[in-house]
Formats: structure tokens, C-alpha cells, sequence
């Protein structure tokens, strides 16, 4: 079976952004058994990230994170989305199979397309999703500056 590949957009990836994705995937660790699990470790959850003519919108799936365990920083340029989600506890003598669903902190830095107004901002996280709808900024107007004589 072929899987297809689908890509949102109307312009190439920059290539800096996909060297870093690479390089985030090479050195992102993938524990194989839940006994070799850190508690420091840190995993990458997915995300979507798509804009209109007046917002970005980033929709991040971080099922069986507590709000209480969730934190976003915004600035103009970029968003930070941060926590952690508790492992839930062991099944007593079972042995694993497997284990893929990752637990402790988790971040992610997203660099976006344009400005943003960081006052115009709204949350929504339901269902494991975390919705983030950001205000681009509107260009400023000009103004005629008055030039003053000596």
C-alpha cells in the first residue's frame, strides 16, 4: 500500500526549516520499552498550522495533557507550546508489546509566516486538541511626517 503525501500551501518549505525538522527527527529520542522512559524525556506532539488573510491558526494534538500541565508563550514572531503529560499508572506484571504513546514534558517552537498582534489571541483546548487562532498584524499606515525648519 502507498501511502500519499499531501503538503498545504502554495510555496516551497524554505529549506532552513526543513534541515531543522531532519535534524529534530535524527535526535528526537524514541524510547522502545516504557522502563527505559525518562522522566526527563522530552517528546515533539503534531501539529497543524494553516493561516487566512486575518489569522494564523495552530491546532496541536496533546491528548491527556492537563491544562493545569499546558503553558503557550506568543511574541510577534513566534509561539512557544510547552508542558508535560503524566504517565498513567503501570498494568502490575504485564509485560509490553508495545509502547508508543509518550509521556513527560514536551516543547514546541513555531517560527510564523507573518506578525502577529500578541493582544488579539484565543485558546481553545478540547477534545486533546489545542487550538491557538492568532491576529496577523495590520500593516501600518502611512503618515506624513512635518519637517520642521531650523
Amino acid at each position: 500500500m502507498e501511502y500519499i503525501k499531501i503538503k498545504f500551501g502554495n510555496d516551497f518549505e524554505r529549506i532552513g526549516s526543513r534541515i531543522e525538522r531532519t535534524i529534530e527527527e535524527i535526535f528526537r529520542p524514541r524510547p522502545l520499552n516504557p522502563m527505559f522512559a525518562s522522566k526527563e524525556h522530552c517528546w515533539t506532539p503534531p501539529m497543524d498550522i494553516y493561516e487566512t488573510d486575518e489569522q494564523i491558526i495552530i491546532r496541536a494534538e496533546i491528548a491527556g495533557v492537563d491544562k493545569e500541565n499546558l503553558g503557550v508563550e506568543i511574541n510577534k514572531k513566534a509561539v512557544r507550546i510547552y508542558g508535560s503529560r503524566v504517565e498513567l499508572p503501570r498494568v502490575p506484571n504485564a509485560t509490553y508489546r508495545l509502547a508508543e504513546i509518550q509521556y513527560g514534558r514536551f516543547e514546541r517552537i513555531i517560527y510564523l509566516p507573518s506578525p502577529v498582534d500578541v493582544d488579539i489571541v484565543n485558546s481553545i483546548y478540547t477534545n486533546g486538541f489545542l487550538e491557538l487562532r492568532l491576529a496577523k498584524q495590520r500593516e501600518r499606515e502611512s503618515y506624513k511626517v512635518p519637517i520642521s525648519e531650523d
